[in-house]
């Protein structure tokens, strides 16, 4: 273990949220974990792919990053998708994570 310098090691009790919803064209499966890590941005889990990302408020607004992390065919499909998120990932403030 000495060639590598941890960098952190943390254990917390994080909330996750299991979800499944379909639209006209797609179904969709997510584990949401929402944790103090990470700017305070949810971990968005594609339970059928196993594709990940941190989203936020921002992020969800980004249809060619939400096509492109989860491999979303149309912009119509990822309109749906950042619909979706809009009204289950909360917004939060920015908060610095490292001092």
């Amino acid at each position: 273990m000495d060639l590598f310098e941890k960098l952190y090691d943390e254990m917390e009790g994080v909330k996750v949220r299991f979800v499944g919803f379909t639209t006209n064209d797609t179904r969709y499966d997510f584990g949401i974990v929402y944790t103090n890590m990470f700017f305070g941005k949810p971990l968005v889990v594609c339970m059928q792919t196993g594709r990940s990302t941190l989203l936020d408020s921002k992020d969800i607004e980004d249809l060619d990053h939400l096509q492109t992390v989860f491999r979303i065919r149309t912009k119509e499909e990822a309109a749906d998708l950042a619909e979706f998120f809009r009204d289950n990932i909360p917004s939060s403030p920015f908060e610095t994570q490292y001092e």
